[in-house]
C-alpha cells in the first residue's frame, strides 16, 4: 500500500508539461490501437486525453482501496471499522495529494479530483469485498 502511494505522490509531483507530454502519450497509443479496430472512427484527442487523465485518478484509487482494505484484514482489523478505516486512508490521502499539487509547477488541487479518487477508492473497496464474500461462498459449497 506505502509502494501504490509512493507511485501516486511520484505522478502527482511532475510538473504539469510532463504530466500532459506523459497522458497525452498514452491516450495517442489507445486511439491507434481504437483506429485499428474501428477505421472510420473520429476522436478528439483533447476531449480523450480528458476522460484518460480522470480515469486514471479512479483506476489509481481503485487499487489504494483494495490495498488499503487488504493491509488492514492482514493486519486483523475487520467489520465496519475496517472499512471506515479504509475508505479513510484512502480520503486523507487524496485531499493530501490534491494539496500537494498547488505546490508543483502548473499544477492545481481540485475537489472534484478528490471526489473522483474517494469514489475510486470505494468502488475498489466494494469489488474486494464482493469477491471475498463470492470466494467465501464457494468455499462453503
Amino acid at each position: 500500500m506505502i509502494l501504490w502511494m509512493v507511485l501516486i505522490f511520484n505522478m502527482s509531483s511532475k510538473i504539469a508539461e510532463d504530466s500532459s507530454r506523459m497522458s497525452t502519450g498514452i491516450t495517442e497509443i489507445i486511439i491507434k490501437m481504437i483506429v485499428k479496430i474501428i477505421p472510420s472512427v473520429d476522436i478528439d484527442i483533447g476531449s480523450f486525453n480528458h476522460i484518460i487523465r480522470k480515469n486514471a485518478h479512479f483506476i489509481a484509487y481503485l487499487v489504494l482501496g483494495v490495498l488499503a482494505l487488504n493491509a488492514l484484514r492482514r493486519n486483523e482489523v475487520y467489520g465496519y471499522r475496517n472499512l471506515a478505516l479504509a475508505i479513510g486512508i484512502c480520503i486523507l490521502y487524496a485531499i493530501s495529494d490534491e494539496v500537494h499539487q498547488l505546490f508543483v509547477p502548473g499544477r492545481a488541487g481540485q475537489v472534484r479530483d478528490v471526489i473522483l479518487d474517494s469514489a475510486g477508492a470505494a468502488v475498489g473497496i466494494g469489488a474486494y469485498l464482493l469477491i471475498c464474500k463470492l470466494i467465501k461462498r464457494r468455499r462453503v459449497r
